[in-house]
């Protein structure tokens, strides 16, 4: 199973966690974006749109981490704990993963991506609904335990990659939000691998943030 992938890309890291809690072995195949390496032809004949994580598992070619996280929970698990059966229970988890990539990731990268990946001022008024983003995380979390229940998902692993990439790569201080530091200490140290992919991947992606702007 092939995963092209980026070792400071927060989306990668958290397809790499799950296939580890899986016991799936993944070639990992660098895709370097600061190289443009997404344009060359041959990764373009794999996925037209460019973008990674990517996963080719025997032919079948799949993007979007959110998406690849619960590929490999229905293909590869032994149980549903991960990625539970149950409709209600997975719709939370769904939900939880949709907040991940369309509010709380897209907010971050609205306001630090224009900063750090092309030298320009954040949009006006950008962190503010950051901010409010993490707001919401930090209700969601006065609710339960973990993020989508009482047990560990692929929301929390999801989400635990963006959550280290604010506070390590970004330097983000998340201490005013106690929920979410609470539950933030309780998933790092019990998802494998936390350390070697997330954070030293987040450590790579550092230097890029050193001169943005909250």
């Amino acid at each position: 199973m092939d995963l092209y992938h980026m070792k400071m890309s927060g989306p990668c890291q958290a397809v790499r966690l799950v296939a580890k809690a899986l016991n799936l072995h993944l070639n990992l195949i660098n895709v370097d974006l600061g190289k443009e390496e997404q344009l060359k032809p041959e990764f373009i004949k794999i996925n037209p749109q460019h973008v990674i994580p990517t996963l080719v598992d025997d032919g079948f070619i799949l993007w979007e981490s959110r998406a690849i996280l619960a590929y490999l929970c229905e293909k590869y698990a032994k149980e549903d704990s991960l990625y539970p059966r149950h409709p209600q229970k997975r719709a939370v988890i769904n939900q939880r993963l949709y907040f991940d990539m369309g509010t709380l990731y897209q907010r971050f990268a609205l306001h630090y991506y224009p900063q750090v990946l092309e030298g320009k001022p954040a949009p006006e008024g950008t962190f503010k609904q950051f901010e409010d983003a993490l707001q919401f995380l930090e209700t969601f979390l006065a609710q339960s335990k973990y993020l989508a229940g009482d047990s560990l998902t692929i929301a929390d692993i999801s989400l635990l990659a963006t959550i280290t990439t604010f506070k390590v790569a970004a330097g983000l201080d998340l201490s005013r939000y106690g929920n979410i530091e609470r539950w933030y200490g309780l998933v790092s140290a019990s998802v494998a691998g936390h350390d070697e992919i997330c954070v030293q991947g987040s450590k790579q992606f550092a230097p890029f943030f050193i001169n943005a702007k909250q």
